[in-house]
């Protein structure tokens, strides 16, 4: 299959699909007399595992590992369970920050309310802001 129908079967473009060949997640497809990529069809489902482990937050380099776990002949549940844990762990751990940052955020609205911007002295840079 070439390129274009590659990129349509699995809705991508074609500049994606040749950097997922640069970048080693698909191997280089065979060519036609003419120098036209050839695409064998199990490429597709190489693709589509590409882009859900993308939208499960892996890597590239991540993604490159898993396949050449499986490229070896291993299956790469384990390692894929190990890396999904790890993004668990670091999306949980950025949604604390954010909850904490909203809950600041919150109370230095409350905070602007109350102040009117004429009260601020020359010392002050933004008394909304200054530490108490």
């Amino acid at each position: 299959m070439r390129i274009g129908a590659l990129a349509t079967a699995t809705g991508t473009t074609t500049k994606t699909l040749r950097f997922y060949e640069q970048a080693g997640l698909l191997t280089d497809p065979p060519r036609t007399p003419g120098g036209y990529r050839d695409y064998p069809a199990h490429t597709t489902a190489r693709v589509d595992f590409i882009r859900s482990a993308q939208a499960a937050g892996l890597s590239l380099a991540e993604i490159r590992d898993v396949l050449a776990i499986r490229d070896g002949g291993q299956p790469p549940c384990t390692h894929v369970t190990t890396l999904l844990g790890r993004h668990l762990a670091d999306v949980e751990r950025r949604i604390a920050e954010l909850e904490t940052t909203r809950a600041m955020l919150r109370e230095l609205t409350r905070t602007a309310s109350t102040i009117a911007p004429e009260t601020c002295t020359e010392g002050d840079i933004c008394r909304i802001l200054a530490a108490d």
